[in-house]
């Protein structure tokens, strides 16, 4: 590539000092969000500190030693006692100048839910929580107390060891911390190690609606994790600001911001937190998750050598300080404390607070009326530099010109979004797989960064000379001058509109844009400044407009590179949409998210280093730059052991009566959008074992039936095609004797005046690991007896009429009674599914022929239909 001229050469030297820039505080965000900085897994601490190591074995003895900690199998019920024996231990060593109370209790109950957006009955059984309280020996039964709550069980095929053995473990040593450090809590510390979390929260229902301790509880803490590892991020909090209040002073490593809340409740998921500060409660809670090690959420790799080392250690230290803070604080109030609702209201009920992280060093905080004020500074100062820039006589002309600076950024932002999507699209067109970035996400920086700055600067180029509405002869300043000034606070009204109008929408994620207007402010002056000495188009000037803008841009990259590393890492489990439009979902969310963090990474540079990037020699580089690497991205493959491909593998049998097969079939499914040929293609011993060749018409077999993977309804909705393949009958029969079954008890003549009562019994045979069992309830259903007698919203479930759908869940050695009532004398339906998670040997050793780099999820589903 020739230069047109030395100005080329010094641009070049420009585009590559702001690389190494941007590389240098990308290397910063990395060491920050892999908590580099902290004791690695090695190291232990004294008995008075917070050990990782300590922590670590517990998850090794969870996730490693005991074998399965899924419902239905005795691994629950090992880890339970383990738990119980630790906390017992701590007890033993307690001075005399602490209470410590132990309790194992079973839960029961139903209820109605919306989860992800569908209506779900819950039905529940014996299931086990455990909990510790630790008291001063003065303390009363009445006294405020602070909850600490992490589920102890794990997801179906999973060991668990992030999500969420290291939650269980780090609880573990805390208690041990308090007992051992010799601290005799001001309030109580409750630590409720719940058996029943991923069964859609049970274990924390039970606890609200059961326990004696619930109206003790004047504040919470929900550890989760989303991965194994990173910042223990705050992703929610509330209901009143006091919560974060307490987390931005008490945190040594502080990892929150209150954007995480803004997004939280469309990402796929739900925690804990719902249950005690929304459904069942109006407690003062944060929910705190790992977020990073994604890959392997809820997957056979979640071991514990898959923890990030560092992370358990930070959020230790960051959990017992806060605790302390919460036990210690005035405001820490219960049930007990007030005789009215308006009371509580008064006392806690404030609007959200805006806060935030910087490389989790320290936090800023500030409270929702506080922002109010500063979120509108920004544009309140776009309006007044319009006038007093105009000078009396054409203010109106500088106004028109920022409102051109404003629009020309704007579509620069927009092209920064829309070209990677281009991008992404013209590379799937001459590629058969799509997601090759996902075991390698440095190759959606290298794909989309260039294309993104490329959009940034095309109206720079259209328009280099700027369209100026103000007269150079009156205005008295050079064209230069008054076109660097307009970009510049057009670039700044643009960010200070973002600001007010997430001010406006009431949500708290304004300080992102708002600390982009409060930084290009000092890079202004900078540059006035600057332009006395060294000129209007210097590079020392840019270079002085750059230094006050890298504390902004450092915190840019740090959340943007955190945002889009998290996205990666979930596009694997967000669901598979229907071809041929699917095929193309995962890259352009990822190039449009990318080109977003681009444009917020680099927008403020635009307006004075514009100048120097938007030549055609910097374009054609950054051109060539993005096709090369959408050619080398094109050679990888999009799944390692380290980024596995999740697939679903359910054997079915449809069964009749207690002992009767009917059809047997293997069912798969995938989670993202690489097809089911795809992952046949790349499992030649898979595709050789169910006779796939190449002749196997995909469209003609994979006939998607939602209703075929009832048993782990809703998940089923992410999924838009499936396979069904048949299997052999006999190995089944060999291991169960006995097949689920619902059956009519004491059928007697109802009135015509009076509603249709139908009792019914659910004998689950002879399966021993029935995780859960599912009823699809077709037809004039009017009550039922779970949830107080009271029906959830009604689902279309597979295509058919409305139905009414519960879950059920608990030991498998009794039998299910209850009763459906229909309120006229047509038949009611009901569709059974219960998932098993044995396997019989023909499927076990089918899954074992799956290559490394995918995991599967696989169980056993027994599917059955009746007509009441």
């Amino acid at each position: 590539m020739a230069f047109g001229s030395s100005e080329d050469v010094t641009a070049f030297k420009f585009l590559f000092l702001l690389a190494v820039v941007y590389g240098l505080m990308s290397a910063l965000a990395y060491s920050v969000i892999h908590m580099a900085f902290v004791n690695p897994l090695g190291e232990d601490a004294p008995l008075d500190r917070f050990s990782e190591a300590r922590t670590v074995q517990h998850v090794r003895m969870l996730s490693q030693e005991i074998d399965g900690r899924q419902e239905g199998r005795p691994g629950l019920k090992k880890a339970a006692q383990y738990i119980k024996g630790q906390l017992e231990a701590i007890k033993e060593r307690a001075s005399s100048d602490v209470r410590i109370d132990i309790e194992e209790t079973t839960v029961s109950g139903s209820f109605n839910m919306l989860f992800l957006g569908f209506n779900i009955g819950l039905g529940y059984r014996n299931h086990t929580n455990i909990l510790m309280r630790i008291s001063s020996v003065d303390s009363k039964d009445t006294d405020p107390s602070v909850l600490v709550n992490g589920h102890f069980d794990s997801p179906l095929s999973s060991p668990g060891a992030g999500d969420c053995g290291s939650c269980v473990a780090s609880m573990l040593e805390i208690a041990r911390l308090i007992v051992d450090s010799g601290w005799a809590p001001y309030r109580p510390v409750i630590f409720l190690f719940n058996g029943a979390e991923e069964l859609f929260m049970l274990g924390s229902h039970g606890f609200m609606k059961t326990h004696k301790w619930r109206d003790t509880i004047g504040a919470f803490i929900n550890v989760e994790a989303s991965g194994t590892g990173g910042p223990d991020l705050v992703c929610q909090s509330g209901p009143s600001s006091w919560p974060s209040s307490v987390y931005a002073e008490a945190a040594i490593y502080p990892m929150a911001n209150s954007a995480a809340q803004d997004v939280f409740p469309i990402i796929p998921g739900d925690t804990d937190y719902r249950i005690f500060s929304e459904d069942y409660g109006n407690i003062p809670g944060l929910d705190i998750i790992f977020l990073l090690g994604g890959y392997f959420y809820h997957t056979s790799y979640d071991t514990v050598e898959r923890l990030i080392p560092g992370s358990i250690q930070a959020r230790g230290e960051n959990l017992f300080s806060i605790i302390k803070t919460f036990t210690n604080s005035s405001k820490l109030r219960n049930t007990y404390q007030t005789n009215s609702s308006e009371v509580i209201t008064s006392t806690f009920v404030d609007e959200q607070a805006v806060f935030f992280d910087y490389f989790s060093w320290f936090m800023i905080f500030y409270s929702r009326r506080v922002a109010k004020i500063l979120h509108s500074i920004p544009i309140f100062f776009f309006l007044v530099m319009s006038f007093t820039h105009g000078r009396s006589h054409s203010w109106s002309a500088a106004l028109w010109d920022f409102i051109k600076g404003f629009l020309l950024h704007a579509i620069g932002i927009i092209l920064a979004i829309i070209i990677p999507v281009l991008f992404s699209i013209l590379r799937l067109l001459f590629s058969s797989q799509t997601m090759n970035w996902f075991a390698h996400p440095f190759l959606a920086f290298m794909m989309y960064i260039p294309c993104a700055i490329i959009g940034l600067l095309i109206p720079r180029i259209i328009w280099r000379c700027f369209p100026l509405s103000q007269d150079v002869s009156i205005v008295k300043s050079s064209k230069e001058a008054l076109s660097d000034e307009a970009r510049f606070w057009g670039a700044f009204g643009f960010y200070a509109v973002l600001t007010l109008a997430y001010l406006v929408a009431g949500l708290s994620g304004g300080f992102v844009t708002f600390f982009v207007c409060a930084s290009m402010i000092p890079a202004w002056i900078s540059f006035c400044l600057s332009v006395k000495s060294f000129g209007q188009r210097s590079l020392r000037s840019t270079m002085f407009y750059i230094l006050p803008l890298v504390p902004c841009l450092a915190y840019s990259v740090y959340f943007g590179g955190f945002l889009s590393q998290f996205l990666i890492e979930k596009m694997g489990m967000m669901g598979s949409l229907p071809p041929p439009y699917g095929h193309y979902v995962p890259d352009v969310i990822v190039a449009a998210l990318i080109g977003v963090v681009t444009g917020w990474c680099t927008g403020p540079l635009m307006p004075i280093c514009g100048h120097w990037l938007a030549r055609s020699s910097i374009m054609q580089f950054l051109l060539h730059l993005s096709v090369f690497a959408l050619a080398l991205s094109s050679q990888f493959f999009p799944y390692t052991i380290a980024a596995p491909k999740r697939i679903v593998f359910q054997h079915t049998f449809h069964t009749e009566g207690s002992s009767q097969i009917m059809e047997s079939t293997y069912d798969f499914s995938v989670t993202d959008s690489n097809s089911l040929p795809f992952l046949f293609k790349y499992s030649p011993e898979v595709a050789k074992e169910l006779n796939i060749t190449s002749e196997f018409s995909f469209e003609s077999a994979s006939l998607f039936k939602r209703n075929d993977w009832m048993a782990i309804f809703p998940v089923s909705f992410l999924f838009s095609n499936s396979l069904k393949l048949p299997a052999e009958r006999d190995a089944v029969l060999k291991q169960y004797e006995f097949f689920p079954k619902l059956s009519v008890q004491n059928p007697s003549p109802n009135s015509e005046k009076e509603p249709r009562r139908v009792h019914l019994e659910l004998y689950l045979g002879s399966l021993e690991e029935v995780w859960v069992a599912v009823l699809n309830i077709t037809g004039p259903l009017s009550s039922w007896s779970f949830a107080d007698n009271f029906l959830p919203g009604t689902e279309t479930y597979g295509g058919g009429p409305q139905s009414y759908i519960c879950r059920l869940s608990g030991p498998s050695d009794g039998n299910w009674t209850f009763w459906l009532e229909a309120n006229s004398s047509e038949a009611l339906r009901v569709d059974l599914a219960v998932l098993d998670q044995k396997l019989v040997h023909p499927a076990k050793r089918l899954k074992d022929l799956f290559p490394d780099w995918v995991d599967v999820i696989a169980y056993s589903s027994f599917m059955s239909s009746y007509i009441l």
